[in-house]
Parts: structure tokens; C-alpha cells; sequence
């Protein structure tokens, strides 16, 4: 089983309380199932396309039959890439934290090349259909207030997005594994993570047993 790791952090692990989180887990999945083999994605360290002027003039041009500038064949080719290894991929581990109420730009210049009509959806006559049923999504997310409940639970865009996106595309084993609060409260800091750490302990259990028994 492929696991790709996609980690839209760039801070230092050891400055980080997501990408702890998510050091955890992906050791518990590895002992768990020894048949995984993680694949890791930092958005912040390679060439993650942006959709520009000149992907958008190359998508026309590309419909029409016309010739591709250089940079717009270099820009398409490395999309094709990215795409091509997020579908070689069984389980996907997204890591992000939030900022400002969203999501690194990274991680959304990221969704947009694997978000692609004819590859990872399809129009039909009953609206677009998903086409990667049968994949597994991990949303790993810090926050440093309290988002799960309370008074700023309303201001919590980051993780339904992202789950929209992944069931948009037919991904609809989906799971949440957030650690929060620790900046509200950061002489707790390390029990909240202990607890998150728990949890995801418990989630790698359970999906390495079910991958191993489908």
C-alpha cells in the first residue's frame, strides 16, 4: 500500500505541533501494516504549478491543437507529474496547519493540480462523478485555538474544504485528525498533543487492519 504524505508545513519538526502529530501517526501506520511504503510531498520545497495566465492560455491552446510556449510546456509537464503521483497512491496524509482561518496557499496551488476533469473526476449527465473511490484520506490539521466547538466553530473552513475536495473526487474514507487549543492554552500544550497522539494511534490501527483485510 502507497501512502502519500503531503505536508503543506514549513516549519521544522520540532516547531511544529502538526507535523509531530503526524510523525506519529505515519510510525504507528508503518508498525502496524509492514507492507506500506510512504511517499512524502513537501509543498514549500518543490514545484508546485500555480494556475496562471499562462496555464490557463495552455489549456486553451492545448484544446485547440496549438503549439505550447516552453514555459507553458514545462508548467503543464510538471502538472502531469504531480497528478500522476497522486494517483499512484492508495491512502493520502495531508498535513497543514491553519492559518488565518484557512489553509497554506500551498496546499490549495497543490489541490488544484490534482483536481482534473477526465482524471480524477468526470462530467456526466447526473453532474460530475468523483473517480477515485476506493482511496483513503487523512486530514492532519493543528490550530491553535478552538475551532471543534465554541464560539469560533463557525469560523472553521479549513477541514470541510478539504473533505469536500476529496469526496468531489470520489474519496469518501475520510478522517479528521486534529490537535488544538495550544496556543489558548500553552502550559497544556503537550498534554493536548499526548491526547491527539492517542487518537491517532487508534486511527493508524484501524486503517492498516482494514487495508490489510480488502
Amino acid at each position: 500500500m502507497k501512502v502519500l504524505y503531503i505536508n503543506s508545513n514549513p516549519k521544522p519538526l520540532d516547531q511544529s505541533f502538526g507535523l509531530r502529530l503526524g510523525r506519529h501517526f505515519l510510525n504507528e501506520l508503518s508498525n502496524q501494516n509492514e507492507n506500506i511504503e510512504i511517499e512524502t510531498v513537501n509543498l514549500y520545497e518543490e514545484n508546485i504549478p500555480l494556475i496562471d495566465a499562462d496555464v490557463l492560455d495552455a489549456w486553451g491552446k492545448l484544446a485547440a491543437g496549438v503549439e505550447l510556449s516552453p514555459s507553458q510546456v514545462e508548467k503543464t509537464t510538471r502538472m502531469g507529474e504531480v497528478l500522476e503521483q497522486f494517483l499512484s497512491a492508495d491512502m493520502y496524509v495531508f498535513n497543514t496547519p491553519m492559518w488565518n482561518l484557512s489553509y497554506p496557499p500551498m496546499l490549495k496551488a497543490y489541490i488544484d493540480n490534482i483536481v482534473m476533469a477526465g482524471k480524477t473526476f468526470k462530467y456526466t449527465e447526473n453532474g460530475p462523478e468523483g473517480l477515485l473511490g476506493g482511496k483513503t484520506a487523512v486530514h492532519i490539521q493543528s490550530r491553535g485555538g478552538v475551532y471543534s466547538e465554541g464560539p469560533a466553530q463557525s469560523f472553521e473552513f479549513t477541514n470541510g474544504y478539504l473533505q469536500g475536495v476529496m469526496a468531489f473526487i470520489g474519496i469518501t474514507d475520510y478522517h479528521h485528525l486534529y490537535t488544538e487549543g495550544m496556543a489558548a492554552a500553552p502550559d497544556r500544550a503537550e498534554e493536548i498533543l499526548d491526547a491527539a497522539r492517542e487518537t491517532a494511534s487508534d486511527l493508524a490501527k484501524d486503517l492498516a487492519s482494514a487495508k490489510r483485510n480488502a
